[in-house]
């Protein structure tokens, strides 16, 4: 994960670095602050993860389970934003949008060396409220933090599989960014981090009722909860 991270801060600063050689002695967009409300969209990237804890159950057959994530596959997601100014620091932000993903769970026996996985696709529709805090302007750049809730629905095609997440989950969200203000337009490069605030682990499980062995992965977890990395840019 940390790598993957490193990655995506080292892209984030790449970004910025180059923004910020252009000739920033012309003030660009002087009064775009200045709106009481203006509208946007984003484009970018995330890694989806999940957190395990695990309880140590042990079957009938003395196997014990446990599951990881070893592997991080990059998404897409695309939002719309609504950015309404509470002052000359402060905006409320509102960036309903799509998250498209996956992530490969590992199970792995530890008593008897044995594994399997599961691939998890997810299709997300996000709806974050977060408060922008920004920096003074220094001429064509004025660094920002946000940070807020985000609610999440999974709305891909569920089956009968090994482990079953809940459709809706919510999270706590915080990052940094920069304004970067061209001739005609915003171009705002943005990290944030994820985390989860709820169990996502459908723990009841009455279509495994056929297969009732299937049920020794969810009984070996405790809750689960996700965390996401997301590298955004914003055209405001």
């Amino acid at each position: 994960m940390f790598r993957h991270i490193s990655m995506i801060i080292f892209v984030f600063s790449t970004v910025l670095n180059a923004s910020a050689q252009d000739n920033d002695k012309i003030l660009n967009r002087q009064f775009a602050d200045m709106k009481l409300l203006h509208l946007g969209f984003s484009v970018g990237t995330h890694t989806q993860d999940l957190q395990f804890t695990h309880n140590g159950y042990t079957t009938d057959n003395g196997e014990t389970w446990h599951m990881e994530i070893p592997d991080f596959s990059p998404g897409f997601n695309v939002t719309v934003l609504a950015d309404l100014r509470l002052g000359k620091h402060f905006n409320l932000r509102f960036s309903p949008g799509m998250y498209f993903g996956n992530k490969v769970v590992k199970m792995h026996d530890t008593t008897n060396n044995e594994s399997t996985s599961q691939n998890v696709k997810t299709n997300y529709v996000v709806l974050p409220i977060e408060l922008k805090i920004s920096a003074e302007r220094h001429r064509n750049m004025r660094p920002y933090l946000v940070g807020g809730v985000m609610a999440s629905f999974d709305v891909s095609k569920k089956r009968t599989e090994m482990l079953r997440f809940n459709t809706t989950d919510f999270l706590l969200t915080v990052g940094l960014g920069c304004d970067i203000y061209l001739p005609f337009f915003k171009l705002c490069p943005e990290l944030k981090f994820c985390f989860g605030l709820t169990d996502v682990l459908q723990h009841n499980r009455p279509d495994l009722s056929d297969d009732p062995t299937t049920m020794k992965y969810t009984n070996s977890i405790k809750k689960i909860t996700q965390q996401m990395v997301v590298l955004s840019f914003y055209f405001e």
